[in-house]
């Protein structure tokens, strides 16, 4: 006889993202789209699925990809705020400064007590080169929701730069290398800030990455939490 399948049980569409997802954990972001897109195209109302896609196109550097399946994962799934937060990069990289700001404070809205949203406004804000003292203050909530993330104090190092208070800055950097040492971006900007390096030019979304944590899963980026 027969099994009757439950709601509980794993579904192919389940197994084929997860199998995408451990591609891309595993940086082959090009081998889990091309399993991912199959999946996708039979089972379209898979939010997981939409979401780890936009992940997975914002890796790839193709941001309206990205946010395309952003915005389907939002669609199917509101209260989620990873869609929203994903969104918010991928205009971010497109330009779209204001919609990006908007898109971010909507994930704060949906969870509140998430730092990684409130970085990604802070994020969101530095990127656009306006409201900078927002910018500051949600770096500061962040590091008041998860105070050993070293990400955090290197966004609030960034902001307090951004303003000119170059001491305070050079705090927030110092503190994000004890968390982390020898981060070499936190480096770099804290041997600016001290007159032993040059500025370069970055690609811009060199600044969301968040640093090393490796024993929480929710400390990568925010569109990479699963």
């Amino acid at each position: 006889m027969t099994p009757i399948q439950t709601s509980s049980e794993v579904s192919p569409a389940d197994v084929g993202v997860a199998r995408a997802a451990a591609l891309f954990e595993h940086m082959q972001p090009e081998q889990a789209a091309a399993m991912l897109e199959p999946v996708l195209a039979s089972n379209a109302a898979s939010a997981p699925g939409w979401i780890l896609m936009a992940r997975i196109r914002l890796a790839m550097d193709q941001a309206e990809a990205g946010l395309d399946a952003a915005n389907r994962a939002a669609t199917l799934a509101p209260d989620d705020p990873r869609p929203l937060a994903i969104a918010s990069r991928a205009l971010t990289l497109l330009g779209r400064h204001d919609e990006a700001m908007s898109m971010a404070y909507r994930a704060v809205v949906v969870e509140p007590k998430n730092p990684l949203w409130h970085d990604r406004v802070a994020w969101a804000l530095l990127a656009a080169d306006r409201q900078i003292a927002d910018a500051e203050q949600a770096a500061r909530t962040a590091i008041s929701l998860d105070p050993n993330e070293a990400h955090y104090y290197f966004t609030h190092g960034v902001a307090l730069a951004a303003l000119g208070h170059v001491d305070q800055a050079r705090q927030a950097l110092g503190t994000s290398l004890r968390l982390e040492p020898g981060n070499p971006v936190a480096k770099h900007r804290l041997d600016i800030l001290n007159g032993v390096a040059e500025p370069v030019v970055e690609r811009k979304k060199r600044g969301w990455k968040l640093f090393g944590r490796k024993d929480d899963a929710r400390t990568g980026r925010p569109e990479e939490r699963h």
